[in-house]
């Protein structure tokens, strides 16, 4: 129990550091959030718990294969938010990222890959 709390805690202090920093700093939280911190401290706490390395290598690997399905969202929001408000883009960009992650799937079945 003390280990999920310590995971839950230094994990929610990395996210709300980098909202600190990006309230004062929109390039350099932008800049530290686009690291990818949140798949460190998850392959990190996979290794302490004792995941085997074919595990956490397959992690990376399927995180990999969600990045192209995501970056569409990227471009969409700022747009959606500055025409529609916070809310709309959010949803906006939820059901954009499910489309895009639907039709990459097609994709990669149509390779012999599936991520889904």
């Amino acid at each position: 129990m003390a280990f999920i709390l310590t995971k839950l805690f230094i994990t929610a202090g990395f996210i709300a550091l980098i909202t600190e920093i990006a309230k004062r700093s929109d390039k350099f939280g932008g800049m530290i959030a686009a690291l990818p911190l949140t798949t460190l401290l998850v392959i990190f706490w996979m290794h302490f718990e004792g995941a085997s390395d074919a595990k956490i290598a397959n992690h990376i690997t399927y995180t990999l294969f969600f990045i192209a399905p995501t970056l569409p969202m990227f471009f969409l929001f700022p747009w959606l938010i500055g025409k529609f408000g916070f809310f709309t883009a959010t949803v906006g960009s939820i059901l954009l990222t499910m489309f895009c992650i639907y039709v990459f799937n097609i994709f990669s079945e149509a390779i012999g890959t599936r991520i889904l």
